[in-house]
């Protein structure tokens, strides 16, 4: 029994909780979840920009009643800024005081505390989101080797630290770069895809409040549409939410699908990708709106 007092017997036991947070999850995510959970493994997530990893990882921190301890990685990231590091002022605080006494000014409490320090701490376990690991160098990717393998790391001048209760990792990648294998080997993998229209739009009706279902589905073919134009950044999920968001907002003064039309900057954000949209945008609202079982209401 989880700490949210979710009971994991089943991926779909895994698939209702995720409901339970507005996040619709088919059976291959609520699978590896499981698994991963289950096993006490890491969970690498890959996909498209904005086809909710990071969003997972905020569902499984609510379901399971864990805090979620959020590492955003980037090019340049090292140990001192996602482990700890040493608090030099206290140090020198510490060494003045003791005057001619020896004191051990390499302790755990001169420790500054980073997301993974922070992780291992926890008592109660933590969700840890390791976001965007492509981001980074493989240098980075080798340190975190051992805390994916043991929960555990080392700092040179204290010794291992090991986690009080092991986290739920997740960690997530745009494929931006390829992943080194000994990191792929110590996860249980799941490639999240572009959902469907019918998923997209059971999405789009849970997480943006205000919008019919009618609207959802129209917006949802939309998106789909707009995904196989050679986009430089296709939409998300996250998109096509701000875009039925936006045009509901603004349909009182333009009619559909016009309110679309007019809201599009909430669904493409590059310049290049909104001239060839342009021209393409109004046979797409047509077929979007096409059956009367799309046409907004």
């Amino acid at each position: 029994m989880l700490r949210g007092s979710v009971k994991l017997e089943q991926p779909i036991d895994v698939e209702v909780a995720l409901a339970g947070t507005d996040y619709i999850a088919d059976e291959g995510l609520a699978t590896a979840i499981f698994i991963a959970i289950k096993l006490g493994k890491p969970l690498l997530l890959e996909g498209n920009p904005g086809v909710g990893k990071t969003e997972a990882a905020k569902s499984i921190a609510a379901f399971t009643g864990r805090e979620l301890i959020r590492l955003q990685c980037y090019e340049g990231i090292d140990a001192s800024q996602a482990l700890c590091d040493w608090n030099y002022p206290r140090q020198l605080l510490a060494i003045r005081k003791a005057g001619e006494q020896d004191v051990d000014v390499y302790q755990e409490s001169f420790l500054i505390e980073r997301p993974l320090l922070k992780a291992l701490r926890m008592s109660e376990g933590a969700v840890l989101l390791i976001d965007e690991i492509d981001r980074s160098d493989h240098e980075f990717e080798a340190f975190l080797l051992e805390f994916l393998s043991e929960f555990q790391i080392t700092v040179p001048e204290i010794g291992t630290l090991t986690a009080k209760k092991p986290p739920i990792v997740i960690l997530t990648s745009n494929r931006s770069r390829d992943l080194h294998s000994a990191l792929r080997r110590r996860c249980i993998h799941h490639w999240i895809a572009y959902p469907d229209a019918d998923r997209e739009a059971a999405i789009i009706a849970r997480r943006a409040g205000g919008v019919t279902k009618s609207t959802a589905m129209a917006v949802a073919h939309a998106v789909q549409g707009l995904r196989q134009l050679p986009l430089v950044k296709a939409p998300g999920i996250s998109e096509a939410v701000d875009w039925a968001q936006s045009a509901t907002l603004i349909k009182g003064s333009s009619p559909w699908p016009v309110a679309f039309r007019r809201a599009v900057g909430a669904v493409i954000k590059e310049e290049e990708d909104m001239a060839r949209v342009n021209s393409e945008i109004e046979p797409l609202l047509v077929e979007a709106f096409a059956s009367n079982d799309r046409t907004p209401s």
